[in-house]
């Protein structure tokens, strides 16, 4: 609003509007993004044992830390209700791209394929992919293969150096509830929460969009 229509409103007064409207009965509260405290995880070692022939993210180019070229990806996965099915996410570091695929289990085989298939359109605009060390990431050598890439491995619980890609998973989740069920989300979907993610103005971006960041291309706002 600042950038494009010379309106100013600070967050703190947005909020103040939202908890009188829930004072009076009203559900604006129920669109943020946050609606419980978080959980503090306690332990700081990897209970799940190392996949073979991990790279770790001490090896990883210094120029990935920076976020000053398109093509750092990062990588992870989103649990449906009950375990069944899951979201593969893939963020872009620069740009906060976003790609997504649900896929019927969380397998290294179908991960792997969807990860593959989603970024083999952007192999130009590909450098490198960093998971976590979930099992699920199995066949990351076979991934690097198929899209002449490196891939590597943050450190167990921290989050942090996959920032990108944690901040994409809650924006998700306001989607996509950790209640609902996959079984009942369509590829149409998906393709629309993709859609709105990659479109959404980001004030790390200056307020412009994913998309125009990602293709280097500005498209203008509609009202």
């Amino acid at each position: 609003m600042k950038k494009f229509k010379a309106i100013q409103l600070s967050h703190e007064r947005i909020y103040q509007y939202i908890l009188a409207d829930q004072r009076v009965g009203g559900d604006l509260y129920k669109h943020l993004r946050c609606q419980k405290k978080r959980r503090k995880r306690y332990g700081s070692y990897d209970r799940r044992g190392k996949l073979p022939n991990r790279v770790s993210i001490e090896q990883r180019p210094e120029i990935v830390d920076q976020r000053s070229r398109i093509g750092d990806w990062e990588v992870d996965t989103i649990i449906g209700k009950g375990h069944r099915q899951a979201i593969v996410t893939l963020t872009e570091r620069k740009s906060r791209l976003a790609l997504l695929r649900k896929v019927d289990y969380r397998k290294a085989k179908l991960v792997g394929e969807a990860i593959i298939d989603l970024l083999q359109p952007l192999t130009d605009r590909l450098h490198i992919i960093t998971a976590d060390n979930g099992k699920e990431f199995a066949e990351h050598e076979r991934i690097a293969q198929d899209l002449e890439t490196d891939f590597y491995f943050a450190h167990p619980y921290a989050a942090w150096e996959r920032g990108a890609n944690e901040n994409m998973n809650g924006l998700v989740r306001q989607y996509i509830p950790k209640n609902r069920d996959f079984i009942t989300i369509t590829e149409e979907e998906i393709e629309e929460i993709t859609q709105k993610l990659n479109n959404r103005p980001r004030k790390g971006l200056d307020f412009y969009t994913p998309s125009e960041v990602f293709f280097e291309h500005s498209v203008a706002l509609t009202t």
